[in-house]
């Protein structure tokens, strides 16, 4: 969990870049995944194993259940520091505007359906994500960090869902 903390601190620290960039750690296809932009960063900061051998619900069902733990350690500690995280709708519902989505968010989206999201100010903000591109796909813990005005335009979460 520390180093999870520690990357999450990192890319709250770290400059945008000015252009698109990704670092893919060797021997590590999934976990260690960067991505950044000039208002953004995302990381993959845990991996279950993969399914492409067995998707058997047991094995589903650990690879979930050790996600969701990682994450619920972290986002614990996340409030802890900056309070009670929003939850922000990933769904196809951002494309409304007639404007592409904007980054981490549209890469977000391809893993989960909402991420909840904290605001620690100096006009950035820090999220947190479970998701699986596809079936046979680790199941992820994904971290970003963004521009505050890159939350302007995402719609509130949808009625009858309350933040985490």
């Amino acid at each position: 969990m520390e180093k999870r903390l520690a990357t999450v601190d990192s890319l709250l620290a770290r400059p945008f870049p000015g252009e698109a960039e990704q670092v893919a750690p060797a021997g590590k296809p999934w976990e260690g995944y960067r991505s950044s932009g000039p208002r953004s960063h995302l990381c993959f900061l845990k991996a279950s194993q993969d399914f492409w051998d067995d998707r058997s619900e047991d094995v589903v069902e650990a690879a979930e259940e050790e996600i969701a733990a990682a994450f619920e350690e972290l986002a614990t500690v996340l409030t802890s520091r900056w309070g009670r995280p929003e939850v922000v709708d990933l769904s196809p519902d951002l494309e409304d505007e007639g404007s592409p989505v904007p980054e981490p968010m549209n890469e977000l989206g391809l893993y989960s359906g909402e991420m909840s999201v904290w605001h620690p100010g100096a006009g950035r903000w820090v999220a947190l994500a479970v998701g699986q591109a596809d079936p046979e796909f680790p199941v992820l813990l994904l971290a970003a960090v963004g521009e505050t005005s890159l939350l302007q335009r995402v719609p509130p979460p949808r009625a009858g869902r309350r933040p985490l």
